[in-house]
């Protein structure tokens, strides 16, 4: 099993947001998770001390290097998972849905596996 799945899901989403809208602030990863906005308020500042994350003085996140990079890889992850579920008879709605989950514990070597398949479907 893969570690730290809520830390993922946090970057996710933070990365799912900056793509819909100009700034990303706690309260908008509290709402669009559906979390209190102390369990985010919390995980924002384990993301800052694993140095994923910044938070300005207005109190927009913004990612680090390795953040980004962190959030970029979870992301693959979901896209690719969720296309191939689909491409086995699943509707969108059960694919992301499993998605979800399975991106946070899938092994490397199969998750490329699955990469490379559903890659080489493309071309």
């Amino acid at each position: 099993m893969r570690d730290h799945e809520s830390e993922e899901m946090y970057l996710e989403t933070i990365l799912v947001l900056k793509s819909e809208k100009p700034a990303v602030r706690s309260i908008d990863v509290a709402e669009r998770l559906g979390y209190a906005k102390s369990s985010v308020s919390r995980a924002v500042s384990l993301l800052q001390d694993k140095n994923y994350i910044t938070v300005g003085s207005d109190g927009f996140i913004d990612f680090t290097e390795s953040g980004a990079k962190k959030a970029k890889g979870v992301y693959e992850r979901h896209k690719i998972l969720t296309e191939m579920l689909v491409e086995l008879g699943a509707g969108e709605a059960l694919a992301e849905e499993n998605a979800c989950r399975i991106e946070h514990v899938i092994d490397d070597e199969l998750f490329e596996i699955i990469r490379k398949h559903v890659t080489a479907e493309k071309h």
